[in-house]
């Protein structure tokens, strides 16, 4: 039965998604892009309240008025109008609307459209992801000197992250073949999924940031854990995903170090230095 309603939900859904992808398009959005994240957030809520009334909704225009709604076991869509603001203000094509579907705290579909390139990445659980209907894998590389490390640095402007990042980048700039920061959280993991990028990393985010990307990468075959060791959880998303368990395993051991050197650094009361 949950299958089924999960299909009439994607069904449903992904016609939406691509409607308000037109809508992004258009040039004179670029210096109304709050009244614009407010206008799709709201088309899309809209149409699924009056589809199913009893679903639960998290959104990052609605959660910034009121706050971020305590996840529950009932259906809920959690949605991000524009990923990647920064990028779409500088008509710049790494952005995305995301759309995820959470039942009994767990994630069941996520819905990821780039209008600016026609891509759209979409996964069920247990069925696969796939870009433009073609499914896709993570590439599996498993060696971190050869990795190509996406690492979202302009996070590290606000003060309460500055140090964690700076120290973990300190130690990984010796090892990584190569480093990216894009500015859309979404489309990171989904380049993850597809294999243009090997891993992500990424703390100090919001459940829209993760609700449908990270679904995405493991229906890839990827892999994601919290940057603290443990287990993934949606509400306070702390993530790394990569393409295998042994490179985040190796990514995991250099920020460990990294972490011990902050933490013995700040009982000392010693400054980071590069």
């Amino acid at each position: 039965m949950l299958k089924m309603e999960v299909k009439a939900y994607y069904d449903f859904v992904l016609p939406l998604v691509r409607e308000a992808g037109q809508v992004e398009t258009k040039d004179e959005i670029y210096d109304e892009v709050t009244e614009y994240d407010r206008k799709i957030e709201n088309i899309l809520i809209r149409r699924i309240k009056e589809k199913w009334p009893h679903h639960n909704f998290i959104g990052e225009e609605e959660s910034h008025m009121n706050g971020i709604g305590e996840l529950t076991r009932n259906p809920t869509w959690i949605i991000d109008p524009i990923d990647g603001t920064s990028n779409f203000v500088r008509n710049m094509r790494d952005t995305c609307i995301s759309v995820g579907l959470v039942i009994d705290k767990e994630q069941i579909m996520g819905i990821v459209f780039n209008p600016f390139n026609d891509e759209l990445y979409t996964a069920v659980k247990g069925q696969g992801a796939f870009l433009n209907g073609l499914r896709i894998h993570v590439n599996q590389e498993k060696d971190i000197k050869k990795s190509i490390f996406n690492y979202e640095l302009s996070l590290a402007r606000n003060p309460k992250y500055y140090e964690l990042y700076m120290y973990r980048l300190k130690h990984l700039i010796q090892i990584i073949n190569g480093f990216r920061s894009l500015g859309s959280a979404v489309l990171g993991l989904c380049y993850v999924a597809v294999g243009r990028l090997d891993a992500y990393q990424c703390d100090g985010l919001y459940p829209w940031d993760a609700a449908a990307g990270v679904l995405i990468v493991r229906e890839a075959g990827g892999y994601v854990c919290d940057t603290r060791g443990g287990e993934f959880d949606l509400m306070d998303p702390n993530f790394l995903a990569t393409s295998t368990k042994e490179l985040s395993d190796q990514f995991m051991e250099i920020e460990r170090k990294a972490d011990e050197e902050r933490l013995n650094d700040l009982e000392n009361k010693k400054p980071f230095k590069p």
